[in-house]
C-alpha cells in the first residue's frame, strides 16, 4: 500500500503540519480545502495511522504525525536538491569535462577561454591534457577526451572536426642570423638553410602543410633536426642549429636568442576543434562556444 504514496501527499501533509490549520494550508498550497482534507485522509489510510488529532479546538500532530513531518521535510528537500542537480547537469553547470590540445594551441587565446569557462562554470571539473595531434585523435575515438583542439586536425572517420582559427606562418631564426635583420621574408629567402621541424608522426597534416608552404615558395627543406615541442624547437633554432617555419602564435614564446619574422605566403595553418561523432553534450557545447569566441578575436 505504501507504494501508492505520492510526493504530493507529503507536500499536502507538511502544509497542514506546519500551519496546524487546514484552511491556511489550503491557501498556502493554492487549492481548495476539501481536496486537501481528502488527500490527507488518503495518506492516513495508506499508512494505517492517524497523523492528526482533530477536535473543535483545532488540529494537533499525533506522534506518528510528528515523525512523518520530520522525515517528510528531509525527503522533499532531498528530492528538490536531486532535481536541481539534474537541472544543473542538463545545463552543463556540473560534471567532468576533459579537453585535449596540441602544444602550440596554448600560445593562442585558448588559456583566456579556459579561464573564462572556469569562472562561468565553477562546479565543472575541467581536466586538461596536452598531446600531439595523432594522440589527440586516438583519445577522442576511445572516449578519453570529450573535446580536442588540434593543430591541422586530420579528417578522421568517427571524429567531427571543424576549423575554429586560421593562422599565418612565421619564420623562426636565430637573432644572429643575417635574415633576422629583415622585417619580413619570402619563402625563397630560406633556401639552402638547414631546418628544424617537428616529426611528421606527431601531426601528419600539420607537417604536410608546412612542407607544402615551403615547396610552394620554391624550396624543399633540408631537415637536420626534429623536436617534440615548440619551446624545444625554438631553443634549438636560437642555438643556431637551423631555421624553422611555425604558426604565428609560436612567436609568443619569448626565448633569448630567437627571432620571429613574418613570411610572405598565402598558406595558412589551422586550429581545429574535434569531438567524437555523436557524443555532443551540453558540457562540450558550452566550452566550445566560449573557445570559439576567444579564438576568433
Amino acid at each position: 500500500m505504501t507504494q501508492s504514496i505520492e510526493l504530493r501527499h507529503l507536500r499536502y501533509f507538511l502544509a497542514v503540519a506546519e500551519t496546524l490549520h487546514f484552511s491556511q494550508a489550503a491557501q498556502r498550497l493554492g487549492i481548495a480545502q476539501p481536496p486537501l482534507s481528502q488527500q490527507v485522509r488518503r495518506l492516513e489510510q495508506l499508512l494505517g495511522h492517524r497523523l492528526f488529532d482533530r477536535s473543535t479546538r483545532g488540529v494537533k500532530l499525533t506522534l506518528a504525525g510528528q515523525l512523518l513531518a520530520e522525515r517528510a521535510r528531509s525527503t522533499i528537500e532531498k528530492v528538490h536538491d536531486d532535481l536541481e542537480q539534474v537541472r544543473r547537469l542538463g545545463r552543463g553547470e556540473e560534471g567532468t569535462l576533459t579537453v585535449g590540445f596540441s602544444g602550440s594551441v596554448m600560445f593562442t587565446n585558448l588559456p583566456a577561454a579556459i579561464e573564462n569557462y572556469r569562472r562561468r562554470y565553477p562546479k565543472v571539473e575541467l581536466r586538461l591534457r596536452e598531446l600531439h595531434t595523432s594522440a589527440l585523435i586516438a583519445a577522442l575515438l576511445d572516449g578519453t577526451l570529450d573535446l580536442a583542439f588540434l593543430r591541422d586536425g586530420d579528417p578522421t572517420d568517427g571524429v567531427h572536426m571543424n576549423t575554429v582559427m586560421k593562422e599565418r606562418y612565421v619564420a623562426v631564426l636565430s637573432e644572429r642570423h643575417p635574415l633576422a635583420r629583415k622585417r619580413s621574408l619570402r619563402i625563397s629567402d630560406l633556401k639552402n638553410e638547414p631546418f628544424v621541424l617537428f616529426a611528421r608522426r606527431m601531426g601528419p597534416l600539420a607537417f604536410d602543410r608546412t612542407i607544402a608552404c615551403l615547396e610552394h615558395g620554391g624550396l624543399r627543406p633540408n631537415i637536420v633536426q626534429d623536436a617534440p615541442q615548440w619551446p624545444t624547437l625554438v631553443s634549438l633554432v636560437a642555438a643556431g642549429l637551423g631555421v624553422s617555419l611555425a604558426p604565428a602564435c609560436v612567436a609568443n614564446i619569448a626565448f633569448r636568442g630567437a627571432a620571429y619574422r613574418e613570411v610572405q605566403t598565402a598558406s595558412r595553418t589551422t586550429i581545429d576543434l574535434g569531438a567524437k561523432s555523436g557524443s555532443e553534450k551540453t558540457l562540450t557545447t558550452n566550452f566550445a562556444a566560449i573557445a570559439r569566441k576567444h579564438l576568433s578575436q
